[in-house]
């Protein structure tokens, strides 16, 4: 294992980049369903992040990997003018805006958001006259009120709890203990398996209730799992590009290392996230420095 490093506290020199890149990969997912397209700015926009310097022109974005022609001049234009003619045109695009709206409810996804559009509904006002449209997870979706409310991911785990136990009887046990011991504070139940429980908690009355989700992790897969879910999708395919090039294969399970035949080996032992960063040799960053 490598010394580990000091926090880096830089930034991400392509960031502006990033933001409309991730702003149109959410517009082609969300109101064209164009998956090709999504899945292209996201790459692309996660090839910028692991930039160590501000890119400075188009050509040169060009010569990076899963940036093409049509992206290079979206980065020269933004350059040149400080804006995106494509942003600008979706931002007064009223039906683009109201899918866009309606998908940040929990439950609501791009198809059914385009159905309630076409139906005459573009706001939340015109959501809750139309009750009747939405199933039970829709319906507790729009019960959040505020939509700047936020969602609350809770990722738990207990050292007894090892890989292949979760879908026993121990860690269904632990889940409905954890729920139970939240009563009060949860006010609505969508669904309750046995390693995730979705549903809708309200920390005090004068504020806006909000979407809970609980995971139940095995032990020995939990600092992975909360470096991928503090991540941004950005940071995750950064990190992900990076454990490539030192020898690793990284995701929300393991971390293990590739042998000279390609195949990963047996995942490597992970005390802390910090021990993530070492193996691969990146520096470390906190939790809210991970939103690139």
């Amino acid at each position: 294992m490598s010394k580990r490093k000091n926090p880096c506290e830089s930034r991400n020199p392509n960031a502006q980049f990033c933001d409309f890149l991730m702003e149109l990969a959410e517009y082609e997912k969300n109101v064209s369903r164009n998956i090709h397209k999504y899945n292209a700015y996201k790459k692309a926009a996660g090839v910028l992040a692991a930039q160590s310097r501000k890119i400075q022109s188009g050509e040169e974005a060009k010569k990076l990997d899963g940036i093409g022609d049509k992206i290079s001049k979206k980065i020269d234009e933004y350059i040149q003018t400080g804006k995106l003619r494509k942003i600008e045109n979706i931002h007064h695009d009223e039906k683009a805006q109201a899918i866009s709206m309606l998908t940040r409810i929990s439950g609501v996804g791009p198809v059914k958001a385009a159905e309630l559009v076409k139906d005459g509904i573009v706001t939340v006002e015109d959501l809750k006259r139309s009750k009747h449209l939405l199933n039970h997870h829709q319906l507790l979706g729009l019960k959040r009120g505020k939509p700047e409310s936020g969602d609350i991911d809770v990722l738990a785990t207990h050292p007894s709890l090892k890989l292949g136990e979760t879908k026993q009887k121990h860690g269904e046990t632990m889940l409905k203990r954890l729920v139970d011991y939240l009563k009060g504070l949860v006010i609505d139940v969508i669904s309750m398996g046995d390693t995730k429980f979705m549903g809708v908690c309200r920390l005090s009355e004068d504020l806006p209730a909000r979407r809970l989700d609980i995971r139940l992790i095995p032990c020995d897969q939990y600092h992975c799992a909360i470096l991928y879910f503090t991540g941004s999708d950005v940071f995750n395919k950064t990190m992900r590009t990076h454990a490539l090039e030192k020898g690793f294969t990284l995701n929300e399970y393991y971390l293990r290392p590739i042998g000279s035949t390609g195949v990963p080996g047996e995942p490597v032992p992970i005390t802390c996230e910090e021990d993530i960063f070492d193996y691969i040799e990146y520096p470390y960053k906190k939790p809210e420095e991970r939103n690139l």
